[in-house]
């Protein structure tokens, strides 16, 4: 997956004020070795899982009830599994992915100018969500009897109605933080991790360093845990989709191709942002860039690795005619930090599920997903694959109060968008160093 970052530096400096700086180790933070399950097996198990329900359904209906009897309880314990990693994983990340920002942005001014660059495309990456799939899912409705028949084979609460005004802005705010992290309530506990988080950066070094190392360590190993739980996804989500086809039937799968559908084509919304981005921004010629990204575009879909496509892209600056000093300075960077179309697919997962199951979304509940989307982007370091997916979709979907039981048959179909996160991630990389380039040069 394209979300496979590396930590590491700029290899060249301009001057004092473009040191680049170590992404990796300002927060103290490096990758542990994880067991991970090449996405194909997953996704064979969810193909295998769909079709054997499916066949149960139709064909031998009388063997279906003690097939389930094993296979829902296996999908369950699996999925809960899942869900228990999600909030150490993310508090853990917050708290390493603000001191990282933060030390990025007190690096000189260049990096302080790439990372308001990246925000503001991650902020607009998170508005397309909360606007194309609500456009797309009003023009093309998920089927109802789908729906109802995968809400009622996974299973989940949702709230009936909207919190008010008040209650909402209490939630904000938990009184014990602890409480708060026992019954899932994401946002009180990232906004407290957050502040957590900034205030340690007016530690004295040795104790700032030192509390960046605890939730680093922290964040490695419950990595290595979630790489357990993921490393047997082809059992869950065997055992999940079978159960689910089993009991909706074809509907699963028109309803699976309808969510790549809508997930792909927000992500499809900011890939396509990046062209008027480097002609307006950047000030590049369009055709030229356009002509430049294909070599990069076809590395990056044939690799799904931002990090792979790393030379490529540099090769695209020097002939865009973006300084080596910077491109060296700024690409690296957007590696490690920035996701263009994570707030953007991220967020459509949420706001697709949410429509799923009905879950009400007022304009609070949409605030938060904003901006939790652009929170966990920049917090997810060097996440692979479905790691990735699970602790950055997970944290959005408890933040808001939609369910978080689909995700752990969604991301068997992740393979398909993720194709278009690493096509829209590499196009807005060097549109953006492009632009940085332009700025320092003016």
């Amino acid at each position: 997956m394209n979300q496979t970052r590396p930590e590491g530096n700029a290899p060249n400096a301009a001057s004092p004020d473009t040191v680049a700086p170590d992404t990796g180790a300002a927060s103290g933070f490096i990758l542990p070795e994880i067991a991970q399950v090449p996405a194909g097996w997953t996704f064979a198990a969810l193909s295998l899982g769909l079709g054997g329900g499916l066949v149960l359904a139709f064909a031998a209906p009388q063997v279906m009830p003690g097939v389930l009897a094993v296979a829902g309880p296996v999908g369950d314990l699996w999925l809960r599994a899942l869900q228990a990693t999600i909030l150490p994983l993310v508090a853990a990340l917050i708290f390493t992915g603000v001191v990282q920002t933060a030390n990025t942005a007190s690096a000189g001014g260049m990096a302080r100018q790439s990372l308001g660059l990246f925000l503001g495309v991650l902020a607009f990456g998170a508005l397309v969500a909360l606007t194309v799939p609500t456009l797309l899912l009003t023009l093309l409705p998920i089927p109802a009897s789908a729906a109802s028949a995968l809400r009622a084979s996974l299973g989940a609460a949702v709230p009936s109605t909207l919190p008010g005004i008040v209650d909402y802005l209490r939630s904000i705010v938990a009184t014990n933080v602890f409480d708060a992290a026992a019954n899932d309530h994401m946002l009180p506990v990232i906004l407290f991790m957050s502040v957590f988080a900034l205030a340690t950066t007016r530690l004295h070094p040795v104790q700032r360093d030192l509390m960046a190392g605890f939730f680093a360590a922290l964040a490695g190993a419950m990595l290595v845990v979630i790489g357990w739980v993921l490393a047997l996804a082809p059992i869950g989500v065997l055992a999940l989709s079978l159960t689910v086809a089993a009991k909706s039937g074809p509907a699963a799968v028109g309803a699976l191709a309808h969510y790549i559908f809508v997930v792909t084509a927000s992500g499809g919304v900011v890939f396509l942002a990046a062209y008027p981005f480097a002609a307006l921004i950047s000030r590049l010629p369009l055709g030229r860039f356009v002509r430049e990204m294909i070599p990069v575009q076809v590395f990056a879909l044939s690799t799904q690795s931002s990090l792979a496509s790393l030379p490529s892209m540099l090769g695209a600056c020097e002939r865009l005619g973006v300084r080596v000093t910077t491109a060296e300075f700024v690409l690296p960077l957007a590696v490690a930090l920035f996701r263009a179309t994570s707030p953007a697919m991220n967020l459509a997962v949420v706001v697709y599920v949410a429509h799923w199951y009905g879950v009400p979304l007022s304009l609070g509940t949409m605030a938060t997903g904003w901006a939790m989307a652009v929170l966990v982007s920049l917090s997810s370091v060097s996440l692979p694959g479905t790691i990735s997916y699970v602790a950055t979709v997970g944290p959005i979907a408890l933040a808001m109060g939609v369910p978080v039981a689909p995700l752990a048959l969604l991301v068997a179909v992740e393979i398909v968008p993720d194709l278009m996160r690493t096509l829209g991630n590499v196009t807005f990389d060097v549109a953006v160093t492009a632009a940085v380039d332009r700025k320092a040069a003016d």
